[in-house]
């Protein structure tokens, strides 16, 4: 059986953070494990509060999971504090760690700030380096790249902008777009790649980011290519917004089992 670690922050409501990465991995028949970066309270209606670990015990944790069980993915997610994305870099580069899949969320769908702007330059410049693929949304790409993204022409030169400026691949994902759900990887010297993918009428969307990039981490660790672990991932999350899953009085989360339905 593959592993994959997911080092992000815990969701109470369990639709985002570790709890949809151990949902999503397990899903793809892969053992997860975890690195708790923050706990959070909060529900489908927003974040109440960020309570972050300490550096040290990131670490203790990130060593513990690679002293025993070596990952053959690695998904970071929410990292709150520049002093915990300094250990998650090290760690990863101590034990050159594979298939490390980023996802560089900034900001909760309610507005609340999960990453200071002191630690997303940490993530920036030591933790994209070492990213074989990162996925920001169209907001986080602009934040990123620092250019505004209008269309799909913009998406295609911010995406290579990225890539080039931080050495990895980009998954831009256009899920903001009302248009369509078309994303948009940027192979590093390599390829451009749209993935067109049906838009899901569900205003339940609370995790997708977390799900996307976990889905293709477990599918990496499995040995599919980039461009494969992108479309296999993006086929799942369809199916997952799909389900019309409908629970909280918010902005609910999909429906990770699905399938599993008896």
């Amino acid at each position: 059986m593959k592993k994959v670690l997911t080092i992000a922050g815990s969701d109470s409501s369990g639709g985002a953070g570790i709890q949809a990465d151990i949902k999503t991995m397990t899903m793809h028949g892969v053992y997860a494990m975890s690195a708790i970066t923050a706990l959070t309270a909060q529900n489908t209606n927003g974040v109440r509060s960020i309570y972050p670990v300490t550096p040290d015990f990131l670490k203790e944790q990130i060593d513990m999971v690679f002293e025993d069980i070596r990952p053959d993915a690695v998904k970071i997610g929410m990292v709150s504090s520049p002093e915990l994305a300094e250990v998650i870099a090290e760690r990863l580069v101590f034990y050159k760690a594979e298939n490390i899949v980023t996802d560089p969320v900034a900001v909760a769908t309610s507005g609340l700030e999960l990453s200071t702007s002191e630690a997303y330059e940490i993530i920036k410049e030591k933790l994209f380096p070492i990213s074989m693929v990162i996925t920001p949304n169209i907001p986080e790409a602009e934040l990123i790249s620092g250019k505004k993204i209008k269309n799909s022409n913009d998406i295609m030169k911010v995406s290579k902008y990225i890539a080039e400026k931080y050495n990895c691949h980009v998954l831009c994902k256009g899920g903001h777009s009302k248009e369509s759900a078309k994303d948009f990887l940027y192979i590093k010297n390599k390829s451009m790649i749209w993935f067109d993918g049906r838009k899901v009428n569900n205003n339940n969307t609370h995790g997708t980011g977390c799900t996307l990039s976990s889905s293709i981490a477990s599918n990496l660790a499995k040995g599919y290519t980039l461009e494969e672990s992108v479309r296999l991932a993006k086929e799942y999350i369809t199916s997952c917004l799909g389900a019309m899953l409908d629970i909280g009085h918010g902005n609910g989360p999909l429906n990770h089992m699905k399938g599993l339905e008896k």
